[in-house]
């Protein structure tokens, strides 16, 4: 498994994984498929060329098996923080420690970048597996925000967590 920086020409393979993601955990997103497959591949080339995001994906050979993004904060008094965002690994590659390599690898991009400080993510409360996942790599909850996402008739919460990135 390899995992790297996503370029345009990984817009395709990016597209395809978040709509499956949508698709899989809508609960986990506040983007819907139905949303997100309306935008032409041009809006998905400059996501991954954004030099306000990072997207990192994990490849097993040619196939895009997981993702994750860091979202730099473009204001002057909070370029301290990072948001890590779209967290997703493909059902054939759970459980297999995947997902603890991206956030590790984002932990490791966030942290080339000296203005950094601090780390931040929201996780929907009830995905216990990425909850725990999120404390072993060392974030701590700060807050909880009621009825944060509608999927349908039902309303989801979501836990924010940080995590400083001096150290480990």
């Amino acid at each position: 498994m390899i995992i790297r920086t996503l370029g345009a020409g990984d817009a395709e393979a990016y597209r395809a994984l978040m709509l499956e993601a949508y698709g899989a955990y809508p609960q986990a997103f506040t983007s819907s498929v139905a949303e997100r497959a309306a935008m032409p591949l041009s809006w998905w080339e400059k996501r991954v060329s954004s030099p306000l995001d990072c997207l990192l994906g994990a490849f097993e050979g040619d196939e895009l098996a997981g993702i994750v993004g860091l979202a730099f904060e473009p204001r002057e008094k909070a370029r301290h923080k990072v948001t890590l965002f779209g967290m997703y690994v493909t059902e054939a590659h759970q459980r297999k420690g995947l997902g603890r390599q991206l956030v590790e690898a984002a932990l490791d991009e966030a942290r080339r970048h000296p203005r950094l400080k601090l780390i931040q993510l929201t996780v929907t409360a009830g995905n216990d597996a990425a909850f725990a996942l999120y404390q072993r790599c060392g974030f701590i909850q700060y807050g909880l925000e009621p009825l944060a996402v509608r999927v349908g008739v039902d309303y989801f919460d979501k836990i924010h967590l940080w995590r400083e990135l001096k150290g480990q």
